[in-house]
């Protein structure tokens, strides 16, 4: 039992105590040798206390004398010294080794303070089971997360709130404003009603003679209607100015294009299409992603494009719609790609696709027509490109040129917004690949 008496005392001398605060945090080398913490001492000693009477036994097995310890110092904590409480204590019987060695323990202790005994238990449990540095680290997460998501709550909340007083004070500015205007409204109205009053009384008496309810209502009914014939026309003074200009220049714009249609095909090509925006165009990286994608989906979005092809696809102007977007790539090798836009009513709504030996079936032209000129450089990346349009045929214009695009290598994208109703013809020309066939993956799609 000396042996004992001596590795306690010894224990608790190596103890740095802190008395001074109770809920100051435990810090390495300063409460609890071994344990770095930043949580109260009185926490940590009741979870300390907890993992020992759940796992004790079962997880964790202490010796004989650890257990002596750590109940001693679970006494003083909770008890105080042993000497102060020692009469309220029962008797112990002859034969109860472990209770009088417990309270051996409990007494070597002495005066020792609540957070020294606190210590104490922690300091001990912590050098015999390492795992309770990985129990106390978990808590301590777990109180940092609950501390996190209960900030964002309260943050979320004020912003919340913030929201809800913004509306509100955008709705009392709102309903201000209605009351100022109802206000003016019945000034208004009043000032009418007080000019027009007289005339209006001889005319229902005039009408109804003897009736006053129904001379009242005729007045009312008239000042109403006179009313609003006053704010309407009030309305159309300040408006006809622009109004008229605008039809003016609508109506000098819409007979000389009228004219011009009529008169000269060509020049009704060159008018409409310096009214083209450009086609605005990028590129993406998830070209797998995208290939993977319009395979899954329904519809004819992989086309098989043959060495020596060119495939067109129809997409006819949409009337709910202002935009059209396109994306497309291709496996292995690059491809021609170029917009044209074909005007006239769509004779269907769906989106079709050509196959042609060459793209002069649809343009009704060939390269060697276009560069007829010997000064006109021709680009050797560039397809065939319509210069003129057959009077017979539909307008067409060219939003895009027929150029070689390394769409192997990423998603080809663009948008372009409607000139008109008619047909966008996408091209995907190969015409120049004598060997190799292409797999094409694209895909269509209106917008507002």
């Amino acid at each position: 039992m000396a042996t004992k008496s001596e590795n306690i005392s010894e224990k608790l001398e190596n103890l740095v105590i802190n008395t001074e605060n109770s809920n100051e945090p435990i810090k390495e080398n300063t409460l609890v040798d071994g344990l770095d913490c930043d949580l109260p001492l009185d926490e940590v000693y009741k979870l300390a206390l907890c993992f020992y009477k759940e796992k004790e036994g079962k997880a964790v097995h202490f010796s004989y004398e650890d257990k002596l310890q750590l109940v001693a110092f679970s006494q003083q904590v909770s008890h105080g010294p042993l000497s102060e409480v020692f009469h309220k204590l029962p008797v112990l019987g002859a034969l109860d080794v472990v209770g009088k060695d417990r309270r051996l323990a409990w007494q070597k202790l002495g005066n020792l303070t609540t957070d020294q005994a606190r210590s104490g238990f922690i300091e001990l449990l912590s050098r015999r089971c390492p795992l309770f540095t990985t129990y106390i680290e978990a808590h301590r997460r777990e109180k940092k997360e609950r501390e996190r998501r209960k900030k964002e709550d309260e943050k979320k909340r004020l912003v919340e709130e913030e929201e809800k007083l913004r509306k509100e004070q955008e709705e009392k500015v709102i309903q201000e404003q209605k009351e100022k205007e109802e206000a003016i409204r019945r000034q208004i109205q009043q000032a009418l009603n007080a000019q027009t009053f007289d005339q209006f009384k001889q005319y229902a008496e005039q009408q109804f003679p003897g009736d006053p309810e129904k001379q009242g209502a005729l007045i009312r009914q008239l000042q109403d209607q006179h009313y609003i014939q006053y704010m309407q026309q009030l309305q159309s003074v300040h408006q006809r100015p622009r109004i008229n200009d605008e039809n003016s220049n609508n109506n000098a714009e819409f007979n000389k294009t009228k004219t011009d249609w009529d008169n000269d095909t060509n020049e009704s090509s060159q008018h409409l299409d310096n009214s083209v925006q450009p086609a605005s165009m990028w590129t993406r990286q998830d070209i797998e992603a995208f290939k993977q994608a319009v395979s899954e989906a329904e519809g004819d979005g992989v086309v098989r494009v043959g060495h020596g092809e060119t495939v067109t696809v129809r997409v006819p102007t949409h009337a709910n719609a202002t935009r059209l977007f396109w994306e497309f790539a291709t496996d292995h090798y690059d491809i021609g790609f170029g917009i044209y836009f074909e005007y006239g009513t769509p004779t269907s709504s769906q989106v079709s696709v050509h196959v042609s030996e060459s793209d002069d079936e649809d343009l009704d032209e060939t390269e060697d027509e276009i560069y007829e000129d010997d000064t006109m450089p021709k680009d050797p990346e560039r397809g065939p490109v319509c210069s003129e349009i057959n009077a017979s045929k539909p307008l067409l214009t060219e939003i895009v040129p027929v150029y070689r695009r390394d769409c192997h290598n990423e998603v080809y994208a663009g948008s372009h917004q409607y000139p008109g109703v008619g047909v966008y013809l996408l091209k995907f020309d190969n015409s120049y690949s004598v060997w190799r066939s292409k797999t094409l993956y694209y895909r269509v799609y209106y917008t507002q």
